[in-house]
C-alpha cells in the first residue's frame, strides 16, 4: 500500500504571511493525521519562508504517523535533523534560494559526500531518502551511497502527462522496475495531483510513499481539507 504523506509548507508560508500562530501550523499536521493522512512532510528553506526551523521540535512532539523532514543538506539543516530525530530524512540537493525542487541529486559525483552524510542520519535510526531523478544510474548510486529509499522528482511526469500518460510514464516505470532489483524503496513527489496520480500509482511498482503538498492544499481551498485528503487516499487505494 502505498501511504500518503502530506507536505505542509504553505501551511507555514499563509502563517508566516501575517506572523502569528494562524493557522496553526501544529493544529493543522494533527488534523491531516486524523483526516487519514499516513505521514506529515516539511522542506525548512534557509531563508524561512514556510516552515522554520523553530517548528521543527513541536511537529516532532505530535506527529505520530510518520515524520519526514527534506532538505539540502548543509551542516545547519543536518544538526536540525539529529536534535530532532525524524523517520525519515529526504536528502534534496536545492540552492539556497531555490524557489522549489527541480532535481534530484547525481549520485555518482557527490558519492562521498552523500556516504557520509546517510551514515550519520542512520546512526540516529533515520531512514534516508534521496532525491532523484528517474535515471538508473543514479538510483544505484544512491543505492552504492547507502540511501534506503530514493524519492523520484515527478515534475516532468506531471508537466507531460496531459499530452500523454503513457510517455511521461516510461522513464518512471524504467526507474521503478531498475530500483526494485537492487533493493532499494521508492517514494515520489512533486507536481502529483487528483489528475495525474492514480495513473502514476498505478505504473510505478514498488511505490511506497507519495510526498503532496502544493496541489493537495490547492484542492482543499475548494473541497476542504478532511474531504481532500479522502479524495488523494482513494486514488491510491
Amino acid at each position: 500500500m502505498t501511504r500518503l504523506s502530506v507536505n505542509i509548507n504553505k501551511v507555514a508560508l499563509l502563517r508566516n504571511a501575517r506572523g502569528g500562530n494562524l493557522p496553526n501550523l501544529v493544529q493543522v499536521a494533527t488534523d491531516c493525521e486524523d483526516f487519514g493522512a499516513e505521514g506529515i512532510t516539511v522542506h525548512p528553506r534557509p531563508d524561512h519562508r514556510h516552515i522554520r526551523y523553530s517548528d521543527i521540535p513541536a511537529l516532532r512532539a505530535v506527529v505520530t504517523t510518520e515524520f519526514n523532514i527534506e532538505g539540502n543538506p548543509t551542516p545547519e539543516f543536518i544538526d536540525l535533523v539529529l536534535a530532532n530525530p525524524p523517520h525519515q530524512c529526504t536528502l534534496v540537493p536545492d540552492a539556497n534560494d531555490q524557489l522549489t525542487s527541480d532535481h534530484g541529486w547525481d549520485t555518482i559525483r557527490h558519492a562521498a559526500f552523500l556516504r557520509e552524510v546517510i551514515g550519520a542520519l542512520q546512526a540516529k535510526n533515520i531512514r534516508v531518502s534521496v532525491f532523484a531523478d528517474p535515471d538508473p544510474r543514479m538510483i544505484e548510486g544512491a543505492k552504492a551511497a547507502g540511501a534506503d529509499r530514493i524519492e523520484l522528482y515527478t515534475g516532468p511526469y506531471a508537466h507531460a502527462y496531459p499530452s500523454g500518460p503513457e510517455k511521461a510514464m516510461a522513464p518512471y516505470a524504467q526507474a521503478a522496475r531498475a530500483a526494485n532489483a537492487i533493493g532499494i524503496g521508492i517514494n515520489a513527489g512533486h507536481d502529483l495531483n487528483l489528475d495525474n496520480l492514480n495513473y502514476f500509482h498505478t505504473h510505478c511498482p514498488g511505490l511506497l510513499e507519495v510526498s503532496i503538498g502544493h496541489a493537495l492544499l490547492s484542492d482543499a481551498l475548494y473541497y476542504g481539507l478532511s474531504n481532500t485528503i479522502r479524495m488523494y487516499l482513494r486514488q491510491l487505494r
